[in-house]
């Protein structure tokens, strides 16, 4: 699996997230098995470029390469300048982010809502292409199906992408009316497989083993892009990639590891965000890892009144103290997965 010059060691990569994947938690999921990791999305307004929330979503101190950073914006020049901007500071791969569904993104033509824009999307792509081609530097795109059911032009635009010379396509298989709800598709991504050359990655419910062999079989991508099911389980990719190599499924966690790979987690965070905002912003995390486990609801409730660095560090491990006593291996809901494809 490579993205221009760049060889990845395997085909299971974690999907970029907004408000999830910071430095802290990229840099855990590549420990835990994760190929490939792309930044949140950078915006390509210069005006925001020094705030500090744009520098905490740039920050790659320490993470090992290659450093992906996805930007987005309206404006072809605006996104070319984004890109250098990037690329100047240490971006190895541009992501082109034409798949996120949120309003307050849309509501400005960005994200999704670019592909009802053929035409500006193109120029959009092509600009960037041309700002990232003299650092030698690969750009990639993410997309939606396309903006609603009757809309589906996702494969017009990743021809076009590709001979602008984009080197790596992702597709989440929702459009963006879905959000992410039902269920998302497969065919499409397929369709877009077979019809370009650059490596095709499928995105969108993608959450064990079994179901990622079953997209990659089914879509005939070349890699699977994991986003929700890796909040409180970043474990997911070395699950993944163990099964994908060897055919069997790795054991659940010990209750050790979590609570090891927690309360560094949280550290982590607390040194990006600062402890006021993010002991706060840590709770997200700390109620995706307790999800189904036991006297979970009543443990986030009580860690929501908890303003402390300090004292959140200490009830995380006595949560996770208490839970070794009964058992040495996480046990959390399982259902079994289930490939929906529509025509």
């Amino acid at each position: 699996m490579r993205i221009g010059s760049f060889k990845l060691a395997h085909n299971v990569f974690v999907a970029p997230m907004a408000g999830v994947t910071d430095r802290p938690f990229r840099m855990l999921c590549k420990q835990l098995g994760a190929a490939y990791a792309v930044s949140e999305m950078v915006t390509s307004r210069k005006d925001l470029w020094d705030s500090l929330k744009t520098s905490r979503r740039a920050n790659h101190d320490g993470e090992a390469g290659p450093i992906a950073v996805q930007i987005a914006g309206t404006d072809a020049d605006m996104m070319a300048d984004a890109a250098v901007y990037n690329l100047q500071r240490g971006a190895q791969i541009i992501d082109i982010n034409m798949g996120c569904p949120a309003k307050k993104v849309c509501n400005k033509w960005a994200g999704s809502a670019l592909m009802q824009d053929e035409s500006l999307a193109i120029s959009i792509v092509q600009a960037v292409v041309d700002a990232a081609t003299p650092f030698g530097v690969p750009v990639t795109l993410k997309m939606r199906t396309g903006w609603r059911a009757d809309q589906r032009n996702v494969l017009t635009l990743a021809k076009q992408a590709e001979s602008a010379g984009v080197q790596m396509i992702t597709v989440h298989g929702r459009t963006r009316e879905q959000g992410y709800s039902g269920q998302a598709e497969y065919d499409t991504i397929a369709q877009v497989k077979a019809a370009v050359g650059v490596p095709v990655v499928a995105n969108g419910d993608i959450d064990s083993p079994h179901k990622a062999q079953q997209v990659l079989k089914y879509t005939g991508a070349d890699a699977v892009m994991i986003g929700r099911a890796a909040q409180g389980r970043p474990w997911i990719f070395r699950e993944i990639q163990h099964f994908l190599a060897h055919g069997t499924l790795l054991a659940s966690p010990l209750v050790a590891e979590v609570q090891r790979l927690l309360l560094h987690h949280l550290q982590d965070h607390y040194s990006l965000y600062g402890s006021h905002i993010g002991v706060r912003s840590a709770r997200k995390h700390i109620g995706w890892y307790t999800h189904g486990l036991p006297e979970a609801q009543a443990f986030r409730q009580s860690m929501n009144t908890i303003d402390d660095c300090d004292r959140q560090l200490a009830v995380v491990a006595d949560y996770f103290e208490r839970l070794g006593q009964h058992s040495d291996r996480l046990h959390y809901p399982t259902s079994e997965p289930v490939l929906e494809t529509h025509t």
